[in-house]
């Protein structure tokens, strides 16, 4: 593939960094903005949860909503609106102008995950499927790396709202690059709500999400309050964010592994990205004291949750019937979203009624269960589909 035949796919890895960037940008800045509105910080939150129950909540209907769209107009129609609704959280004048542009911006993210890997696969020769899909998971990942500090550090030197300002600039500048590059993806539209049970009744697929929800789940009840449980452990603000740091940047690492391993060991793969992240969190109250262990432990978290957004997003497209991949992709984004908000609120239960250094016990419980289901239901039924 020449280098212009890449542009397409460049474009989307952008459009992913941005998305991602947006979602959690706002942890960083959270104090900021209820100094400004005079809230307290766990009501400045609520920008953070109403937007995961938003996309959990939307996710499906928006995708059934827009089933007959062409893929590349629906592409560009959610960038324009994820940057309309940033300029309207960049010029808030209340709390409420902001949780509203924040649930615009969930509105246009719900489209988005349904549509872009789905997308990112077809704008490849299919020898490079794989690395389209690593392509996307990588742009996830240098948002965690850079997006973050670099939306905290405009934040702090120019005012909370520079961060939702600087993110629409770029968005715009991301919108051009797809309207000139990213080319016509035809929608076959035939896929509507009497189909779902092609999905729902696939046993691959609903094997999938029900260890999804557990999965994603059990991440961030330990991921969403990973620093006030470093701070308890007594480990410093720097080690902090060369932890975080570290969790994002496995995810290169972590598409490299699939591009050039996958196929080899595909049943390994699976074992490993769900296995991998109960193993961490398990183990992360254990090793909370010690610096280098935190390291290598959150290179290995980090790496195995990337390799499981991979891993069955491929299974995904490969299963679903062809005009119901991006329905059976909006209920990925969905109930990993769903598992996002559940994991923030039982990671808060956990924290106020246990302790928060039992966070990683509490979500690894819930990892654990879907390696179970892995195990026991998933993997035996995918291996059907490979013969």
């Amino acid at each position: 593939m020449g280098l212009r035949k890449w542009m397409p796919l460049t474009a989307l890895v952008l459009s992913v960094f941005i998305f991602n960037m947006s979602e959690f940008m706002p942890i960083g800045i959270l104090t900021s903005i209820a100094d400004d509105f005079g809230i307290s910080e766990s009501s400045a939150g609520m920008i953070i949860s109403f937007y995961a129950w938003a996309v959990a909540i939307i996710s499906l209907p928006m995708m059934l909503l827009f089933r007959n769209m062409e893929y590349r107009k629906l592409m560009l129609l959610m960038v324009a609106i994820f940057a309309s609704f940033q300029i309207m959280a960049g010029l808030s004048t209340d709390y409420w102008m902001l949780l509203a542009a924040r649930l615009g911006v969930a509105f246009a993210h719900s489209v988005f995950w349904s549509i872009v890997t789905p997308m990112a696969v077809r704008s490849v020769e299919p020898v490079y499927r794989r690395l389209a899909i690593s392509g996307i998971s990588a742009g996830t990942a240098v948002a965690m790396v850079l997006g973050l500090p670099l939306g905290r550090i405009v934040g702090l030197s120019l005012g909370w709202r520079a961060s939702f300002l600087s993110i629409a600039l770029i968005s715009i500048a991301v919108l051009l690059l797809l309207a000139f590059f990213l080319p016509k993806m035809e929608n076959p539209g035939t896929f509507t709500l009497k189909r779902l049970p092609d999905i729902i009744g696939n046993k691959v697929l609903l094997g999938i999400y029900v260890m999804l929800a557990l999965f994603v789940t059990g991440h961030y009840t330990g991921y969403s309050y990973i620093e006030p449980f470093l701070l308890l452990a007594g480990q410093s603000e720097t080690m902090i964010t060369i932890v975080l740091s570290v969790i994002g940047a496995a995810g290169i690492l972590a598409g490299y592994l699939f591009t050039k391993g996958y196929d080899r060991s595909k049943a390994g793969f699976m074992v490993l990205a769900v296995a991998g992240p109960a193993l961490s969190l398990l183990l992360l109250l254990p090793s909370s004291g010690s610096a280098s262990v935190l390291i290598v432990l959150s290179l290995f978290w980090g790496m195995c949750v990337t390799l499981f957004n991979m891993t069955f997003q491929n299974e995904l497209i490969r299963v679903a019937v062809d005009d119901g991949v991006t329905i059976a992709n909006s209920l990925f984004s969905g109930i990993y979203n769903l598992g996002i908000a559940l994991g923030s609120m039982f990671g808060g239960i956990v924290t106020d009624s246990m302790g928060v250094q039992d966070i990683g016990l509490v979500g690894g419980a819930f990892a654990v269960m879907a390696v179970i289901v892995l195990l026991v239901y998933v993997l035996p039924s995918i291996r059907r589909t490979w013969s």
